[in-house]
């Protein structure tokens, strides 16, 4: 097999984003990432539904679907079901994922069905114009909340939690290594990945995550989250967060001992997961990288096992005698 490199997923079609879009760097770090995976072109699909993130098919130089609003996820398990062996994303956002989509992003995570979802969550709906979305902070004001937006704003990583998913990680558009990390882990994860990744709207939501983005405050006011080790951070590495009760604390390793830090554990019970999920800037430092990561049997696998036992155990179907094999009944003509 001829080796790929990312140029062989470079579709040739003009990729129209806004200049300075934060879908440009996930593009290329996903363009970057598929050739070391060795999977065929022809073994890969991607999924999208409606929404700026949604494009992305269009300029991946492989098999893809440019869906309806919020039906990506359905299309994408359906197609995993129907071919087993294809490498399955759903691209989707904020808008599209969580809204009209939410309940089908839910089920994803139960079912656990062996395929990848990228969530581009830049808190706004871009591609009609500027209104709230499920993520955007409450008092945003929007072309549709003139007055502050009143509603209290969807966790994505807390719903997937909730939802007993077996691999949740965050990311940030412009932290490119951290990035190629995760989504790499993502995409060699068996089950169903997901990976929220913060991205900016230049033009509707213009900095909203500056304080993650940018290389200057990033280190106050994020955490990376590395299986086994203390939640430890700041420029200096000097601060970290610990348990006070229920309630995670910041405080300085000046006075407290390493041993008091709160340790990471990405098998632990959802509880674990869940309490980072509550971890927000400016209060607490806000965390980033591999939330939750467990094996459990996916949805697609045990179906195909129970197809083959049915076949052991009633022979090969037959479509035409399933068809004419119930009642029926003609109804005659007047």
């Amino acid at each position: 097999m001829t080796e790929l490199t990312r140029k062989d997923f470079v579709s040739d079609q003009i990729v129209r984003w806004c200049p300075g879009c934060g879908d440009y760097a996930i593009l290329a770090q996903v363009q970057k990432l598929l050739p070391e995976l060795g999977i065929p072109r022809e073994k890969i699909v991607f999924v999208s539904g409606i929404g700026c993130s949604s494009r992305f098919p269009y300029y991946m130089n492989n098999y893809g679907v440019h869906s309806i609003h919020g039906r990506a996820v359905p299309i994408a398990t359906g197609l995993k079901m129907a071919h087993p062996d294809l490498n399955v994303w759903v691209i989707t956002g904020d808008g599209d994922g969580l809204s009209i989509g939410g309940n089908h992003f839910i089920h994803l995570m139960r079912r656990n069905v062996d395929l990848n979802i990228i969530l581009f969550n830049n808190r706004i709906y871009g591609l009609t114009k500027g209104q709230y979305s499920p993520t955007s902070p409450q008092g945003l004001k929007t072309k549709s909340s003139p007055m502050g937006s009143l509603e209290q704003p969807l966790n994505p990583i807390a719903i997937a939690i909730g939802a007993e998913a077996t691999f949740v990680a965050r990311t940030i558009d412009g932290h490119l290594k951290h990035m190629a990390q995760v989504l790499e882990r993502a995409a060699k994860h068996k089950g169903t990945s997901f990976v929220e990744i913060y991205q900016n709207c230049v033009i509707f939501n213009d900095g909203a995550f500056k304080y993650a983005a940018d290389a200057a405050t990033r280190p106050d006011n994020v955490v990376e989250l590395e299986h086994g080790k203390p939640l430890i951070f700041g420029k200096k590495r000097d601060k970290g967060v610990r348990l006070n009760g229920l309630e995670p604390e910041i405080v300085s390793l000046a006075t407290v001992s390493e041993k008091e830090i709160l340790v990471h554990n990405e098998t632990a019970p959802p509880s674990l997961a869940y309490l980072f999920s509550q971890m927000h800037h400016p209060h607490l430092p806000e965390p980033i990288g591999v939330f939750r990561s467990l094996e459990r049997p996916t949805y697609d696998a045990q179906v195909q096992a129970q197809v083959d036992t049915a076949i052991q155990l009633k022979g090969q179907g037959d479509l035409h005698k399933l068809f004419y094999d119930a009642d029926t009944w003609q109804v005659p003509q007047v």
